[in-house]
């Protein structure tokens, strides 16, 4: 087979520009420690080094979700700090209030630093976070939480969902807690209230307080089952309980239906998870076992309390000024869970719906409606005014379940702000004190809690951070393993390939000079 002249230049420069390019490429991969430059050098390796440079990205933005996380919690961390001491304070304010020796003046004076707490709260309720968002509302956080209603009131705007960031492939971390998880959801330690029923004239001289809760579990098994119940004394020393069906349950009371109203803490009937304290305040000359004999408490929990709102696009000027439950029956059946909206469909017409209405909404009830009362779903409204037909009122119901501290507050001002010789006297303000204390506890817990979540939280973002950590560094060793130049190989090659390259320019140069003249 004759070889051309042409094809023996073409296959030797070829030849030359693969070993040159070899070499040029080892050099290349030598100089910046890369041995996979392109998908081409390692399809095997290259892929596996795009699925390592996704998950470093990856673990880069979960470093980046961690901070955020970190940085809430911090803040979030220290407003709780900051609502715990005011809470404190207002709880020693509140033990100072009900102690003796405290004038009226002094009352005032308590009540003052009280509000100044309660405005100091309601502040840091609405706090915001580094980037200008409400930190208590929830997944709303461009509108304030709370807000104060024209009777002075609270009520929580936001929803009931964390806001979350993902710090592993497996690992979310809450960023924020709700303001309804922490302060709404305060157990209510005054859930209770107790009525005198004889004598037919309350003489002052024996009080039974409303009752505070030792025990959730027990008050919501076994209190409620019963109620209402009777506490009849039957000396100074003896008292006896009946439930609603008039089953003596007095052996029920740690202490058998004996008591000492003398004695600090002797004076505390304990029933079913509530405990109720006796005052007698005797004048001189009085017989005890005269005075307390046949006195009569009817006990139980305290009824719902129900809220009408004025609807904004009212066209009348009509108000739901008072509501009440009448008929409890029917408050439980028909009643929705969430709320009430009545909507007038005319002078004397209106249709009953539940919150929220929407135009797909259908009544729960309807009927007509006399002035000035108007009973549906067991609760009687009392109404102002005359309605218009698309007039509408929003009502509430509160079940004393739960309680904020800004309720608290506000209605342990209420009591100490009450001119003195009507709901200002010794016992209102020594019940309104005690409810007040119970429940800014019960408060404090809450908080309590929610921070040991925070705790928590924070635990788990330091073990997830050294596991980023850790998987960052495997992630890194391994990508060098793939796709950086093992020098000694690579040297090893460079130096064959450059032997390579001089021999077959060596051989071109020779053959490349021969020629038929050289056999003459």
């Amino acid at each position: 087979m004759r070889i051309s002249t042409a094809q023996f230049y073409e296959s030797s420069a070829s030849s030359y520009t693969k070993n040159f390019a070899d070499l040029m490429k080892s050099k290349t991969q030598i100089d910046s420690g890369v041995r996979i430059q392109t998908a081409a050098d390692d399809p095997v390796g290259a892929a596996r080094l795009l699925l390592l440079q996704q998950q470093q990205a990856l673990l880069k933005q979960y470093d980046g979700n961690m901070t955020t996380v970190n940085n809430s919690l911090l803040q979030e961390e220290s407003v709780l700090a900051t609502i715990n001491d005011a809470m404190q304070r207002a709880s020693e304010l509140a033990l100072r209030a009900g102690g003796a020796g405290v004038t009226d003046a002094d009352r005032v004076s308590i009540s003052g630093e009280l509000k100044e707490i309660e405005a100091n709260i309601f502040g840091l309720l609405n706090s915001r976070d580094a980037n200008g968002d409400y930190m208590f509302g929830g997944t709303k956080t461009s509108s304030p939480p709370y807000v104060r209603n024209a009777d002075g009131t609270y009520s929580y705007q936001g929803d009931q969902t964390q806001l979350s960031l993902q710090v592993s492939d497996t690992l979310s971390l809450a960023t924020n807690d709700t303001g309804f998880s922490i302060f709404d959801s305060a157990k209510n330690k005054s859930r209770t209230e107790s009525t005198l029923v004889a004598p037919p004239v309350d003489d002052g001289k024996v009080a039974l307080s409303p009752g505070l809760l030792t025990s959730n579990n027990s008050f919501n098994s076994s209190f409620t089952a019963g109620q209402p119940y009777k506490i009849t004394f039957t000396s100074a020393t003896q008292y006896k309980v009946t439930d609603a069906l008039g089953n003596d349950i007095t052996a029920e009371t740690p202490t058998n239906g004996t008591f000492d109203s003398k004695t600090e803490g002797g004076n505390r009937i304990a029933l079913r998870g509530v405990e109720f304290e006796v005052t007698v305040a005797l004048k001189e000359g009085d017989d005890a076992d005269a005075v307390l004999a046949g006195r009569e408490f009817s006990v139980q929990a305290r009824p719902d309390s129900l809220t009408a709102v004025r609807g904004a696009g009212n066209s009348s000027s009509a108000q739901v000024t008072s509501s009440a439950v009448t008929d409890q029956a029917a408050y439980r059946s028909t009643f929705p869970s969430n709320g009430a909206v009545i909507k007038f469909t005319g002078a004397n017409t209106y249709e009953f719906y539940a919150q929220p209405l929407t135009a797909d909404s259908k009544p729960v009830a309807s009927g007509t409606f006399t002035a000035p009362s108007l009973t549906v779903a067991g609760v009687t409204y009392q109404v102002s005014g005359a309605p218009q037909a698309g007039d509408q009122f929003a009502v509430n119901a509160n079940n004393h379940q739960n309680q904020s501290v800004l309720e608290t507050l506000s209605q342990l001002r209420s009591a100490l702000d009450a001119p003195p010789g009507t709901a200002g006297d010794n016992v209102a303000i020594k019940n309104a004190v005690a409810s007040a204390v119970a429940n800014l506890a019960s408060a404090r817990e809450q908080v309590d809690i929610t921070r040991g979540s925070i705790g928590a939280r924070g635990n788990s973002l330091d073990i997830q951070r050294q596991e980023n950590t850790s998987l960052t560094t495997a992630n890194k060793v391994t990508q060098d393993a793939i796709g950086n130049t093992d020098m000694a190989d690579a040297s090893i090659m460079l130096t064959l390939q450059q032997a390579m390259l001089e021999a077959s320019q060596l051989a071109f140069s020779r053959i490349s000079q021969l020629s038929l003249f050289n056999k003459l």
